[in-house]
């Protein structure tokens, strides 16, 4: 039996004026954000400054043009600008895929790694400042993912696993394509090689465990690499661990016990210290705090304990003073910290929570003094941005979508709430367009992933985000920072663990109940979406919630507790930071916090979408739950499969078909008739046309 639409008394009226969501075309509108504007946005995904400060290389993300050029994921453009008079020039661009920008340590170069021309694998390419072609620095028979220069510059340090084994290939090519699941795999390892040299070949250090970032000393012969036992992701996440080495026997000199997981790691600039980004301990949700430790190995120690707030980001400024970027709750914060005090008032703010964009990186100039920055705000996606030693705030330097000048964007605010056990949360709210003063309006509860994730006060639409696409069709989207979110402290990010879909979903529920108690949301026209631990949320709200929602969109969600352990790529993290339980210790709990066992409760109509080849997120949780709710037949339901997607959409197809998808669903059940599900078959419309008629071009993000 298909859901009944609870708004049986308007149904006849919205049937005589409105066509199903899925017939109406999404035309190019040039004052809104519709799916297919979404999908041609560009940003910026990375910045590196110039040692001397004067120009910043930065990487422009340019998006496929879904149903014209071949599918895949972005092209990634080096483009470098000087600073001085502002003017950007296009090095490498067009069908690139450049990443892990750097300077050269005297600045006379620019590196990256990139797969170019006849590569067979990814390489280290460098180009010169004032341009000309990008020349190969260094090709091995296997990807290369990290690199560092030498303090002059005359040799790298690369990671890369050994090349594949020339008699293994060729069984391969005989049929013998077996894959041992968790050993069939190579460790990645450091090699030093002289640039320039092509008679000495690149020589691996006999070191025990995969290589993950490779940073050399800027003063001596010594290379701090993090390691962890296996390429495992379960070991990448808890188990990776600072390591200082010998560049020509691979010799352990030091060894820094890390708890935890680990983020961003970086040397002072006399090498007496290494400052790090960890978690306060192994049961820790994320990489948030500041440690710092000699770099003769030993314990490392936080600078700020009972830090109210998150770190994402660090530079050295000088031998005693690291600059911090991180997040106190939906805000990014900047500042400078004094190596050595361990005072809550040894953070010095730069930019305080609330000013100017909300900042993802940074890089410093050699002197500290400058910096450049990527950063969104409500009204653009990521852009980069520079700050000099006395300026009032980051300047944005690039404007990558100059069409984002004409859309009207709704109103983005801050709401905060009371949970009904009094916690106090927050989270980001964007109203409806033509939003009419005294009438409710349809609202899509917005959930992120993780737990350990937060949402900020900046660009908050993407293809699986509605936020201005919502906006767009009179639907307000919210973002809560339910509790386990991170950028308030360990403590709050502890909150939910040992309880899945317990208090920490109840917090959703409640933010719902905020905005109808405030005359904004329609309580008879709530959706809910959400991916990975977001899809969770959604599987959750459509069965055990299900009277509170009228859609739901899944996406790559968990809906069998017990099931996804023996499924996932991280057992061990879902262990120590999520449930603090193995099933077997609780195997009730396990299946009632799973949503399938409130399946026969759901009268939600849910989409679910998932990628055919997710590790994280096995496929099989949504073939579970969309089975068992067409068992019980009481509500429409929807899979999509996505092959060749893992855990989250990276081709432009899958991107816009998603876009298309989520859009469609949620105004069939929030604005539309309701009922049956609409067509399967997508109008994909525009997708083949020429990109230059519309309102936000290729050429823009």
């Amino acid at each position: 039996m298909l859901f009944a639409p609870r708004r049986t008394a308007r149904l006849v009226l919205i049937l005589s004026i409105a066509s199903p969501a899925a017939a109406r075309s999404d035309t190019r509108r040039e004052d809104v954000l519709t799916p297919r504007n979404v999908a041609a946005l560009r940003a910026i995904v990375g910045a590196a400054i110039s040692p001397d400060g004067r120009r910043a290389a930065f990487v422009r993300l340019v998006p496929r043009n879904a149903g014209v050029e071949e599918d895949g994921t972005p092209w990634n453009e080096l483009w470098v600008m000087d600073l001085e008079d502002g003017r950007e020039r296009p090095f490498v661009t067009g069908k690139a895929d450049v990443g892990s920008v750097q300077w050269t340590p005297d600045g006379s170069g620019i590196a990256f790694l990139a797969k170019r021309g006849e590569d067979k694998f990814t390489s280290l390419y460098v180009i010169p400042p004032d341009g000309g072609e990008a020349k190969r620095a260094l090709a091995m028979g296997s990807n290369l993912s990290a690199f560092s220069f030498s303090p002059e510059g005359r040799r790298v340090a690369v990671v890369a696993s050994d090349p594949e084994d020339e008699g293994r290939k060729k069984w391969q090519e005989k049929g013998f394509k077996q894959e041992i699941y968790e050993e069939d795999w190579r460790p990645d390892r450091v090699w030093i090689a002289t640039l320039g040299d092509e008679k000495e070949k690149p020589r691996a250090l006999p070191i025990e465990g995969s290589v993950h970032a490779i940073h050399w000393s800027p003063v001596d012969e010594r290379i701090l690499i993090t390691l962890s036992p296996t390429p495992l992701v379960d070991d990448e996440y808890m188990r990776q661990r600072v390591r200082i080495v010998d560049p020509a026997s691979g010799e352990i000199l030091a060894r820094i016990q890390n708890p935890g997981k680990l983020g961003q790691v970086a040397w002072s600039p006399d090498g007496k210290h290494v400052a790090m980004i960890s978690g306060a301990d192994m049961n820790d949700p994320a990489a948030g705090r500041l440690m710092v430790c000699s770099s003769e190995g030993g314990v490392p120690e936080e600078v700020l304990p009972g830090y109210d707030g998150d770190f994402s980001a660090i530079a050295w400024q000088s031998a005693d003073t690291v600059m911090v970027l991180g997040s106190q709750g939906v805000w990014s914060t900047f500042g400078k910290v004094k190596v050595g005090s361990q005072a809550k008032d040894a953070l010095k703010p730069i930019l305080a929570p609330g000013a100017g964009p909300v900042l993802t990186s940074f890089t410093l100039s050699k002197d500290g003094q400058r910096g450049a920055f990527v950063g969104s705000t409500a009204t653009h996606p990521l852009e980069m941005f520079t700050m000099a030693h006395g300026d009032a705030g980051p300047v944005r330097r690039t404007d990558s979508n100059p069409s984002l000048a004409k859309v009207r964007f709704a109103a983005q605010e801050v709401v905060r709430y009371k949970a009904r056990d009094g916690i106090e949360l927050e989270g980001i709210l964007v109203r409806p367009l033509e939003e009419e003063k005294g009438q409710r309006c349809p609202l899509i509860l917005c959930v992120h992933g993780g737990p350990e994730s937060h949402e900020q006060n900046g660009w908050q639409t993407g293809y699986s985000k509605p936020g201005q696409m919502a906006a767009a069709e009179g639907i307000a989207t919210f973002y809560p920072n339910y509790r386990g979110s991170t950028g308030r402290g360990v403590a709050f990010s502890k909150l939910s663990q040992g309880d899945p879909a317990g208090k920490e979903f109840d917090d959703l529920i409640d933010a719902v109940d905020h905005l109808i108690s405030i005359g904004l949301a329609d309580k008879d026209r709530v959706g809910v979406t959400g991916g990975s631990y977001g899809g969770y949320a959604t599987a959750w709200c459509s069965t055990k919630y299900s009277e509170r929602f009228a859609a739901g969109v899944m996406f790559v969600g968990i809906s069998d507790k017990i099931s996804k352990v023996g499924t996932t790529d991280i057992p061990d993290e879902d262990f120590y930071v999520h449930l603090r339980k193995r099933p077997w210790e609780d195997w009730q709990l396990m299946l009632e916090r799973s949503p399938i066992y409130w399946a026969g409760q759901c009268k939600t109509p849910l989409l679910i979408l998932h990628g055919k080849d997710d590790p994280r997120v096995n496929p099989g949780q949504s073939r579970e739950l969309y089975r068992h709710l067409k068992l019980h037949g009481q509500a429409p339901v929807r899979l999509v499969m996505y092959p060749g997607e893992g855990h989250g959409n990276r081709k432009a197809a899958a991107r816009l078909d998603y876009s298309l998808r989520m859009m469609q669903w949620m105004e069939q059940y929030l604005k539309g008739p309701g009922g049956a599900p609409p067509p399967y078959e997508i109008d994909y419309g525009e997708a083949g046309k020429k990109e230059g008629s519309s309102a936000v071009p290729a050429a823009s993000r």
